[in-house]
């Protein structure tokens, strides 16, 4: 098992290594050339700049069992197809249960926003020590069912 994650941008890589010493699990951090990241504990993967490579590198590397973080509902997807577990940044698990509804959403969200001449819509809002404490819960507890289902 090992811990893939899209790290372009992501708030949670030091959360995500914290908690992959404990338990003593390779961190691969996949990100593109306008991102640059350094660790001390994690495989830093830089792919080329075009649009989704970061993603279809990511799922070329992703393995059954390996735990993905991504926040792309696309590539959460992918994973789950080849037998991996996926999970948000906010610290929900992506499932075959509930991907399908997270795909239309987005879908259907995306289609509005075309809709609209003017794109006045916020962004996400400020990350909070509560969010991350949500996703370090979340991460534990899936690495510990992957565990105690080995």
């Amino acid at each position: 098992m090992r811990i893939l994650v899209d790290a372009d941008s992501c708030p949670v890589v030091s959360i995500v290594e914290k908690t992959a010493k404990k338990y003593e699990i390779p961190v691969v951090l996949l990100c593109d050339t306008n991102h640059v990241l350094y660790s001390d504990y994690s495989e830093v993967i830089t792919v080329g700049a075009g649009a989704d490579a970061v993603d279809f590198k990511l799922v070329s590397l992703c393995q059954k069992g390996d735990i993905v973080v991504t926040q792309d509902y696309g590539v959460a997807a992918m994973i789950l197809g080849k037998g991996a577990y996926g999970i948000h940044q906010s610290g929900k698990w992506y499932t075959d249960e509930n991907i399908d509804q997270m795909l239309m959403e987005r879908h259907l969200t995306k289609k509005a926003r075309n809709s609209k001449k003017k794109h006045h819509l916020k962004g996400p809002a400020k990350r909070t020590e509560a969010d991350d404490k949500r996703f370090e819960v979340s991460l534990n507890k899936l690495i510990e069912m992957y565990i105690k289902d080995r």
